[in-house]
């Protein structure tokens, strides 16, 4: 069983892809889609099982045939995007589809002999990703049933293409479940392609003019990554002999500073900058928000940006203290800031979300190039986290889209009334990003800590303000759903398998905080053994455990002294203050005129100040400077 437990979990997914591609009704489809992700979720529990029972993986070292059959499908791929892309007069993106395929079949074809080694890689970090992939992937492949439904018949103007689009989710799922278990550095590019094809097609799903702009925009961005990506194999194939992850990153660690194995290590996480949308290739990130919310969660919190975080976490212990994790964790951190301070212009929910997950993809990846103990630690548990809380974000903006119909943050002023059901699961999910005992604010603080103690003042001025400004929009949003007033209940038309997949997201996220201490424990800290760093103290020491504890009690006592307290509250509805010139009904007042004027409050969205036309262009020209700068100075300490 073994022996086929890992080409299963990819196989089985390309399979109900293929059944899918061909199903049109709506009821056969969710009988498809249902228990087969099921089947997903127990093969990644049944891989951690036999994982955490010390069971030897295969290595499937000698796979020849494998490698042939990846380079005809990668053939493919590139004739794809190079089809679409004179169909859609993109030549320029033709380019760097041909030269990382021609550079991928020179090696296997004529390049020279490299090291025999394990092509899979299963460990902890790759297994939680798994993990993430089937569950998180899973539960919104089962809230697309539902969404989906409702998204056409809202929307006639769109063709329904339904069987590709969830034939193109499966594919996702996976492509990604092959490149978190791949060493093989070969596999990965191959995984990383069909990964960026998938996005691709996802956001260009509805077929607008924008759609196909924004989806080319991701596309040539992911192929310059994946070009990086290509560069960084060839050329460690030619100096050290070797295509393997783990190999790079052990002579990463053994020998700090080598001119040529920084450059390769500064090419993979080049590739990882671009798959999780830093600055300055964030853009292609936004553009997916015109795609369907299932897409939107997607991308965001199981799959494509996980991809390149993952990369980044895996490199960590290889980049520390040198050029390349100096380039990594500023154009991290910088992205962070940044993108924090752009999420509190935005009215629209899901461009919160987007800025939202790009500034915490910024965190965690200045956690990877620090490759600090701490740093990583803090990267993995924002990774977990965000996953879980910004899938069910999404999802449930959608939902609330569908019965609002709206996604603009003011007009979910008093939700709480409008949709509770909602309400209180968006509630959840804002909490989890920002609010104790949730890991993203306790990573925060641990990453805050690390950048302190070794002196890096601009890391801890852009994670501190960073941080500060999170908060600011984040209870912006939070303010207007608990609003109150005499705003009429409206009608919930979210589906049963939506709800499904929000009420899990949301148990799972109270669980997540409850397990906080244990996670670290018996979960991250043994993980971080496994990326090679050794000797290391728990990074939640006992005087720290004890705060965490005081803070999971709070998690249960607040909630319940506000319930009880709210039980005896007069319920009667309380004017707003308007210096008597109320009209009665919260409605209207009486402006200096004496005429009746509607009465409303707004949030403060600072565009002047915050806005993209005034930080977006000059952010990425001063991220694409940093990375042009960093990249010749390794490049010329290799010609050196």
């Amino acid at each position: 069983m073994i022996n086929y437990l890992i080409p299963f979990l990819i196989g089985f997914s390309l399979v109900v892809a293929g059944i899918l591609l061909f199903i049109k009704n709506g009821k056969v489809r969710g009988l498809i889609v249902y228990p087969s992700i099921g089947i997903i979720v127990i093969t990644v529990m049944i891989l951690l099982g036999f994982y955490v029972n010390g069971t030897t993986f295969p290595t499937y070292e000698n796979a020849e045939w494998v490698n042939y059959g990846m380079l005809g499908i990668e053939l493919c791929l590139m004739l794809v995007i190079v089809h679409l892309s004179i169909k859609h007069n993109k030549f320029p993106v033709c380019i760097f589809s041909i030269v990382q395929t021609a550079m991928i079949f020179w090696l296997e074809l004529f390049g020279p002999k490299v090291e025999e080694k394990s092509n899979i890689l299963v460990d902890r970090l790759s297994v939680m990703m798994c993990i993430i992939v089937s569950v998180i992937g899973g539960l919104i492949c089962v809230y697309a049933v539902g969404y989906m439904h409702g998204y056409h018949k809202h929307h006639k103007e769109y063709k329904d293409r339904r069987p590709f689009f969830f034939f193109v989710l499966f594919v996702f799922l996976g492509a990604m479940f092959g490149l978190v278990l791949s060493d093989n550095l070969l596999w990965i590019d191959f995984f990383w392609e069909v990964t960026s094809l998938s996005s691709f097609l996802l956001i260009g799903y509805t077929k607008t003019s924008e759609a196909i702009n924004n989806s080319f925009t991701a596309l040539w961005m992911n192929l310059l990554g994946g070009l990086a990506l290509a560069g960084a194999i060839v050329y460690s194939a030619m100096k050290y002999k070797t295509v393997h992850l783990s190999s790079i990153i052990e002579l990463g660690i053994n020998t700090k500073g080598a001119a040529g194995l920084v450059l390769i290590l500064a090419l993979l996480a080049f590739a990882g900058l671009t798959k999780s949308a830093q600055m300055p290739f964030s853009t292609w990130l936004l553009g997916a928000m015109v795609a369907p919310t299932p897409t939107s969660a997607l991308l965001h919190s199981a799959t494509m940006v996980k991809a390149g975080v993952y990369l980044l976490l895996r490199l960590g212990p290889a980049l520390n203290g040198n050029i390349a994790g100096y380039m990594v964790s500023v154009i991290g951190g910088f992205t962070f800031f940044v993108a924090s301070m752009l999420a509190i212009s935005q009215s629209d929910a899901k461009k919160v979300l987007a800025y939202s997950t790009i500034s915490n993809l910024g965190l965690i990846t200045a956690c990877a190039g620090a490759g600090r103990v701490e740093t990583i630690w803090a990267g993995v548990f924002l990774v977990i986290f965000h996953a879980v809380s910004k899938s069910m974000l999404f999802q449930d903006v959608g939902a609330v889209e569908n019965s609002l119909g709206s996604r603009n943050i003011e007009d979910m002023d008093n939700l709480i009334v409008k949709l509770p059901r909602l309400a209180v699961i968006m509630m959840i999910g804002i909490a989890g990003m920002f609010l104790a005992p949730f890991g993203m604010l306790i990573s925060k603080w641990a990453a805050l800590k690390a950048f302190v103690e070794v002196r890096n003042p601009l890391l801890v001025l852009l994670v501190a303000f960073g941080s500060a400004t999170t908060t600011f929009y984040w209870m912006k949003w939070f303010g207007k759903l608990i609003g109150l007033n005499n705003t009429p209940r409206i009608k919930d038309i979210t589906k049963n398998n939506e709800v499904v997949s929000l009420y899990i997201h949301a148990v799972l996220m109270v669980v997540l905080g409850i397990c906080f201490p244990a996670l670290s424990t018996y979960v991250v800290e043994p993980m971080l053994a496994d990326l090679k760093f050794t000797g290391s103290k728990s990074v939640l020491e006992h005087g720290n455990f004890v705060v965490v504890i005081i803070m999971l009690i709070a998690v249960f006592v607040i909630p319940m002294v506000m319930y009880l307290a709210s039980r005896h509250i007069n319920k009667t509805t309380v004017m707003t203050y308007m210096s008597g010139a109320n009209t009665g009904d919260n409605k209207f007042f009486i402006n200096s005129f004496g005429k009746n004027t509607r009465l409303f409050m707004t949030n403060w969205y600072m565009e002047d100040l915050f806005g993209e036309k005034r930080l977006l262009k000059t952010s990425l020209i001063l991220a694409t400077a940093v990375l042009v700068v960093a990249m010749c100075v390794m490049a010329g300490g290799v010609l050196k």
